[in-house]
């Protein structure tokens, strides 16, 4: 599967980035294929490996600020694997060819 999502620490001031900073390194030391950008991080593995990243993820915002704000996207397709590159990929190819 594939999940993107976007933690945002809430009573915390204006200043989120260490907080969403911490959340981002608890899934690049997960070890599973990952990407963050502007909007979200995504993670890919098996279900029970990612949902325990997004909360981990969570936990660490939580820890430094009283609320915070999960949103969630998944992509749930059992047996696939390397999907966050293969559908980019795809992309690309029919890009390259018009």
């Amino acid at each position: 599967m594939i999940i993107a999502f976007s933690v945002t620490p809430i009573g915390a001031g204006t200043d989120v980035g260490r907080a969403v900073a911490e959340a981002v390194r608890v899934v690049r030391a997960s070890g599973l294929p990952n990407h963050t950008d502007a909007m979200f991080t995504t993670v890919e593995g098996e279900w029970d490996e990612v949902m325990g990243v997004v909360k981990q993820a969570t936990d660490a915002v939580i820890a430094v600020a009283p609320r915070c704000s999960l949103v969630l996207k998944a992509d749930i397709r059992p047996g696939v694997t390397d999907a966050m590159t293969a559908k980019v990929a795809t992309i690309e190819r029919y890009l390259a060819h018009e």
